[in-house]
């Protein structure tokens, strides 16, 4: 089985309900609704529902992660961010801060 592509891991996740952006500011999470509005979210106020992950085949500086977030007032929407060495203070920060609530794997 080939290899999810970002664009169509995004476009997954937009079919799914996710469809706002965020962005990590210094106080947090930017929530980017398509319709213009914007403002500022704790991590803690979301909770990660799944983590697609990326890595450059030979170059490390091609690690990214999108993030799938939900919060509990209905909001849904990605977060990509590079990690690895490349990360940025905000995004290290974020990452660390978001609840992980995924389902844990189901052994046989």
């Amino acid at each position: 089985m080939p290899l999810e592509t970002m664009s169509a891991a995004l476009a997954r996740l937009e079919g799914d309900g996710f469809t706002d952006d965020f962005r990590a500011v210094a106080d947090g999470l930017r929530h980017l609704h398509d319709d213009g509005e914007s403002h500022v979210m704790a991590p803690e106020e979301l909770t990660v529902r799944e983590v697609v992950r990326f890595e450059g085949a030979s170059d490390p500086d091609e690690e990214a992660a999108v993030f799938a977030l939900e919060c509990e007032c209905g909001i849904k929407g990605t977060y990509v961010v590079t990690y690895g060495p490349g990360m940025s203070p905000e995004d290290n920060e974020v990452v660390l801060r978001l609840p992980d609530g995924r389902e844990p794997p189901r052994l046989a």
